[in-house]
């Protein structure tokens, strides 16, 4: 009689298989930036004989290659303090006021819907807008971001704002807080997991974004962010393997490390609001 397969011994093995999807572009990457062009030409897949240091010098010699990185820092930044300070403040007001006032049940409720609503078929209506008003700039992109961040920030947020009781509000109403001290003192200090959470995930992705720079800021090469750098990393015959994946590390590194650092706290905003007390 034929032995079964553990059920377990199968999600290994996926989970092994999925694992190396992930790390094997992670390993190209790290493994390209530090060879020359000719040990890559030999043998693109294979580790560096020796640590070659050259391509991210010649990196960081271009005149212009620290201005990307202001401009993406700048741009992820501020469009990450905005909407670490707004979401919570919009999803507060939500989750408290949903079941009184019709209003901010279908605000809710648009919120959620925006979540589903393909990119792509935003794409040109959005950029003619951003034309029309003079937003082809960084300013108008750090907007797009705040709005497009909306969505799911408010949707984490309300659900977690629900798990927290009414009744320490209520206490602080009667110590003498307004709603705005309230909020502050009391429900933003606990929210603080699903804070670093939204905070995370966003700088994530606006960090790494390519399409909505691609849209709003290739016009003018001052505007450009690393990802348009290393998109436009090309002359007209030939592309360089080894700079482009060197130019890569400097998006790929801090974000790795950001997120090992950060990782708890963002399990702990997921499931913080998926039990209610």
């Amino acid at each position: 009689m034929k032995k079964k397969i553990p059920v377990k011994v199968i999600t290994y093995i996926f989970l092994a298989f999925i694992a190396i999807l992930v790390i094997f572009p992670i390993y190209v990457t790290f493994a390209t930036a530090f060879k020359t062009t000719e040990e890559s030409t030999k043998n693109f897949f294979s580790w560096p004989q020796n640590i070659y240091i050259g391509n991210f010098v010649k990196v960081m010699a271009d005149a212009h290659f620290w201005d990307y990185i202001k401009n993406s820092f700048l741009i992820t930044v501020i469009s990450v303090v905005v909407t670490g300070i707004m979401i919570p403040m919009v999803s507060f007001s939500i989750a408290r006021l949903m079941r009184k006032y019709k209003y901010f049940k279908i605000l809710y409720f648009v919120f959620v819907l925006s979540l589903f609503a393909p990119f792509q078929v935003l794409m040109v209506p959005l950029t003619q807008l951003c034309t029309k008003l003079g937003l082809m700039n960084q300013a108008g992109i750090i907007l797009i971001y705040c709005a497009f961040a909306l969505g799911q920030g408010v949707f984490l947020f309300v659900g977690y704002y629900k798990s927290i009781p009414v009744e320490l509000e209520e206490a602080a109403v009667i110590d003498g807080c307004t709603t705005t001290q309230t909020f502050f003192k009391i429900v933003f200090p606990l929210a603080k997991p699903m804070t670093m959470t939204v905070i995370i995930l966003n700088t994530l992705w606006i960090w790494n974004d390519f399409l909505l720079p691609l849209l709003i800021l290739n016009k003018s090469a001052s505007n450009w962010t690393l990802p348009l750098y290393q998109y436009n990393f090309k002359s007209a015959y030939t592309f360089d393997y080894n700079l482009a994946f060197a130019s890569f590390m400097f998006s790929i590194v801090p974000m790795i490390i950001m997120y090992i650092c950060l990782q708890k706290n963002i399990i702990e905003g997921l499931t913080a609001g998926a039990v209610k007390s």
